[in-house]
């Protein structure tokens, strides 16, 4: 039996890494006028809203079938000119994204759904799409959370760690199909095997982990 937190591991609220990347922002503007983000998936369009109060030009990545939802929020947000949608279906980054080269890229759990290997891919290319100094920032499910309880694959190397959640935690978070949970150093190995710079991981109470990476 894995031990992990059984504080609910997509509770929303203030996020650590999402802090780091907004207090990047804040310091980039002040010596470049252009700050660039890419934030994939868009969810509600909430952080976009934030970057772009802080005078970023934001791109929003997400599957096509949600550009009208995610249009309607940016422009309810009043926030057309600094917010765009891109097209993006995984494993393929969004292409030719009007914002590139980003300064920070900032990716929200979409990792978990594709296996390792593809993830190291994904996250090669968009460490590509970074200007020299940009910073990728990741948030991932984890190993060690709530999500592992009945997990078949838990014991599994992180290269073949690839199957459903148990079904009580499909019912109760949503998250179908087959997901690839990550301990702290399986996302540092990540990072790394992808060729970026890592700068930091960490594990949250509630048993997921996030790390941040630097294109050289």
């Amino acid at each position: 039996m894995s031990t992990h937190s059984t504080v609910n591991p997509m509770e929303p609220g203030t996020d650590e890494l999402e802090r780091f990347a907004l207090e990047e922002c804040v310091k980039r503007h002040r010596f470049d006028n252009r700050v660039s983000v890419l934030i994939m998936p868009a969810g509600h369009c909430q952080l976009a809203t934030e970057f772009a109060r802080l005078g970023a030009q934001v791109t929003v990545a997400d599957d096509e079938s949600r550009r009208q939802d995610i249009n309607g929020r940016i422009l309810a947000a009043g926030m057309g000119n600094e917010i765009s949608f891109a097209p993006c279906a995984l494993p393929q980054p969004p292409e030719n994204s009007s914002g590139e080269p980003f300064d920070i890229i900032i990716v929200r759990r979409s990792l978990c759904g594709l296996p390792y290997a593809e993830a190291r891919q994904l996250v090669r290319e968009l460490l590509h799409k970074l200007r020299i100094g940009g910073k990728l920032y990741v948030s991932i499910l984890g190993l060690h959370s709530e999500l592992s309880e009945g997990y078949a694959c838990y014991d599994e190397d992180v290269e073949a760690r690839f199957c459903e959640l148990a079904p009580p935690m499909v019912k109760k978070y949503g998250i179908k199909g087959p997901v690839c949970l990550y301990s702290e150093r399986n996302l540092f190995m990540l990072l790394l095997e992808a060729g970026g710079s890592v700068l930091r991981t960490l594990t949250t109470t509630y048993g997921n982990v996030k790390g941040i990476a630097v294109r050289v």
